[in-house]
């Protein structure tokens, strides 16, 4: 998707503990709009992700695999730095971010706001959650998946199965 022969970059950021299909759907719809898409796996130490840092950026890379439909070639890639700094270390110029529902509106403003001071040349897109995935959150996820819920609908088989071995651990 070449823009007057120039090449676009963008990143889609994220914790992804664990990637959704909610996650998996905003990434297919991003890479039609860019020539190259970086889902970009945050370390997140502050979250305490329940999955490691590895097998978040494993889970990405096998379900972007398996994802029909890609506009671009997408890689995956952790990062650990400011988000601003690692755009500018990828040559990215545009930021993709879901928003699920008002309530992510607020966040998501005040730190599109704070990036464009750090860098203006960096342009960040939101994207509407698709109404099936609205109510899709990482965080539920896990805490369905914990108390023995069905999560089967909301997250790959390949997901699906290191949850409930990470659950099976646990108990």
């Amino acid at each position: 998707m070449s823009n007057q022969g120039k090449f676009i970059a963008g990143i889609y950021p994220g914790t992804f503990d664990p990637v959704t299909k909610g996650h998996l759907h905003l990434i297919r719809r991003a890479s039609l709009m860019v020539d190259k898409l970086i889902v970009a796996v945050a370390d997140s130490p502050k979250k305490e992700p329940f999955f490691s840092y590895d097998e978040r950026v494993d889970m990405l890379q096998e379900d972007i695999s398996n994802l029909p439909e890609k506009g671009c070639e997408i890689a995956v890639l952790p990062f650990n730095k400011l988000l601003i700094h690692f755009a500018r270390d990828v040559n990215a110029t545009l930021i993709f971010r879901g928003l699920r529902a008002v309530s992510d509106f607020e966040y998501e403003f005040q730190m599109t706001g704070m990036n464009s001071k750090l860098d203006p040349e960096i342009e960040t897109v939101f994207l509407m959650a698709s109404d099936k995935w609205q109510f899709v959150s990482s965080s539920f996820v896990k805490e369905i998946s914990s108390l023995n819920g069905d999560v089967s609908e909301f997250v790959t088989p390949q997901v699906l199965n290191k949850l409930n071995k990470k659950f099976e651990k646990q108990n």
